[in-house]
């Protein structure tokens, strides 16, 4: 049993202890899979998209490799897209991958990072670049941007155009951004640190104000704000405001007292759906403290005059956006609350959940099931014997409405699609995917959703953008024969190869069987496949129907997925019905 299990593993005994059945409730940390740190949100497309720092498992020191990105379009249900960037990244850098932010700007996402130069020993911030906010990402520069010895990048694009980057321990600094996010106009600028504008220190003559590191700036009706880590150690949460970007600064008041088991905090503020999120670090998960901190968020209000109210640690976060459609894939990584599991690269793309023992468990939030499931299917693989997934309402003792079993598919990464009736699931609950079985690892999750007789409830959030979902397939109680149609899009792209969908969809009449083919370049095979069977040759892709989804109801669709070696391409796709 690895480090991260063991973790996983006392929060699970921890929680239930402590909160039993009411564990549902308890959102912070919004993470429990490994230990977060130094949040950095981003809203883009109807979503939050959240990068943080990893710290190492038994840590006794801030060790960090990697940077994570995680998002949610909900609040509570955070999906998991692993570490698009790492210090192998930078070729410059040897070490201690810090608290960094990432901006969008003109379709391209900049992450802006710390770490410590290999030639010199010093910390100095890189930049990094990627099409998509999951990335992956790439050195933008090959060297660093800025180098003077002091870390905690923070970005900001004010109204006009014009991009700043701040940043700072002991000392607070800024450049203007050039338009191409990885130069920058004129020098250096070091920002006065005065107590009219960052707040009074006592106890330490070299450090007169407040000021200690992690700052983030940003603008919100025509006011500048200033957040950062203050008056080290213990940290607490402070803010100044400004008529500009650049200062005077004023100092107005603590923001988060000092608070939690970690001696640091790191801030991260944004406006999303309506409301505004405070994110933050603290050491609340078991093992945790100043080297082994986890990821939170709350919800605020600012006053009339744009004050930023005093905010507290919470363990139950911030409420749920809507509620979640489970009659589209869901992807497995998509978690309000873990226990006992990990998450993985998978082999069919994006991240799959593993290192399932027994008794293990995820909780997903405000499952909305409307009229009611009728079916549960999920993407599974097991080196073992298998197991089997208990779907469990409101608890993980909760009412059992569905089991599902697992078979061994003769490997970690040897998927097949598992399929179950459900019954008495309906109206809006907390879901618990329980896993039971014998000892040890039992098998691998890749994604699931549920099948149901009435219309897919809203208002729901999206499905993850990693793995993009569809709608579910509805029936008729004598489908007759029809005409169908097919679409393609290519879901994600890497070095030699890439993910493809294909949706079905009936016309005014329903379908009753289906096979769609399209034809393959030189370069392209396709090597797996889910929701389909696959065949034909001579360069052309045939797939047919499996048996939960050939019935395709007049107006709707289904979809089935695919990996393929090659280049994506955009091919003319058809489809018959018997």
């Amino acid at each position: 049993m690895n480090a991260k299990r063991i973790l996983a593993c006392l929060v699970a005994a921890v929680c239930v202890a402590a909160l039993s059945p009411d564990i549902a409730r308890a959102d912070n940390p919004i993470v429990q899979t490994i230990y977060t740190a130094d949040p950095a949100p981003l809203v883009h497309n109807g979503r939050v998209y959240l990068y943080t720092g990893h710290d190492e498992d038994g840590s006794t020191w801030f060790t960090m490799k990697e940077w994570r990105v995680w998002s949610s379009a909900d609040m509570v249900n955070w999906t998991d897209h692993g570490s698009p960037l790492n210090l192998a990244s930078f070729s410059w850098a040897s070490a201690d991958a810090w608290a960094g932010q990432a901006v969008e700007r003109n379709g391209k996402f900049y992450w802006y990072v710390p770490m410590k130069v290999r030639a010199t020993g010093r910390m100095a911030i890189g930049v990094a670049v990627a099409d998509s906010p999951t990335g992956p990402f790439r050195d933008a520069l090959g060297h660093p941007l800025v180098d003077t010895n002091e870390i905690d990048p923070t970005v900001f694009i004010d109204d006009d155009g014009q991009a700043y980057l701040y940043w700072g321990n002991p000392n607070l600094w800024y450049v203007r951004l050039n338009a191409d996010m990885v130069s920058y106009s004129g020098s250096a600028t070091k920002i006065p640190l005065t107590t009219a504008g960052f707040g009074t220190r006592t106890g330490d003559a070299n450090r007169p104000t407040l000021y200690e590191e992690g700052p983030w700036v940003f603008k919100r009706n025509g006011l500048y704000y200033n957040v950062y880590a203050a008056k080290c150690c213990s940290e607490h949460i402070a803010y100044s405001t400004a008529t500009g970007p650049t200062g005077p600064w004023t100092y107005r008041g603590t923001v988060m007292p000092t608070q939690g088991s970690s001696f640091t905090n790191h801030p991260g503020i944004v406006d999303f759906n309506g409301g505004s999120y405070f994110f933050y670090h603290n050491g609340a998960l078991p093992g945790g403290g100043g080297y082994t901190r986890s990821v939170a968020v709350e919800k605020f209000s600012y006053g009339s005059n744009g004050t930023i109210p005093t905010i507290n640690m919470t363990t139950t976060g911030a409420p749920q956006i809507g509620t979640l459609n489970p009659y589209v894939r869901q992807e497995a990584e998509t978690i309000a609350w873990a226990n006992g599991v990990e998450t993985e690269v998978a082999g069919e793309g994006g991240r799959n959940v593993g290192f399932i023992n027994n008794g293990d468990s995820i909780k997903v939030k405000g499952v909305a099931f409307g009229a009611g499931a009728t079916a549960f299917r999920a993407r599974v693989a097991s080196a073992t014997s298998g197991g089997r997934i208990e779907l469990r309402l409101d608890s993980a003792t909760g009412t059992l409405v569905g089991t599902c079993t697992v078979a061994g598919t003769g490997g970690w990464q040897t998927w097949t699609t598992v399929s179950c009736p459900v019954s008495a699931a309906t109206g809006t609950h907390d879901l618990f995917l329980r896993f039971t079985g014998g000892s040890g690892d039992l098998f691998n999750l890749n994604w699931w959703q549920f099948d149901g007789t009435g219309s897919s409830p809203s208002p729901s959030a999206p499905a993850s953008p990693s793995n993009p979902a569809s709608p579910s397939p509805s029936t008729s109680d004598s489908p007759s024969t029809g005409a169908c149609t097919a679409s393609y899009r290519t879901v994600s792209t890497w070095a030699g190869g890439f993910q493809g969908e294909v949706t079905v969809a009936a016309g005014s009449t329903p379908v009753n069987g289906w096979t769609v083919r399209w034809p393959l370049r030189a370069d392209q095979a396709v090597n797996q496949i889910w929701g389909g069977v696959l065949s034909g040759s001579g360069g052309t892709a045939v797939v047919s129907n499996v048996s939960y989804n050939a019935s395709v109801g007049a107006g709707s669709s289904v979809t089935f997925g695919f990996l393929a070696t090659g280049a994506a391409s955009n091919p003319s796709i058809a489809c018959t019905s018997p």
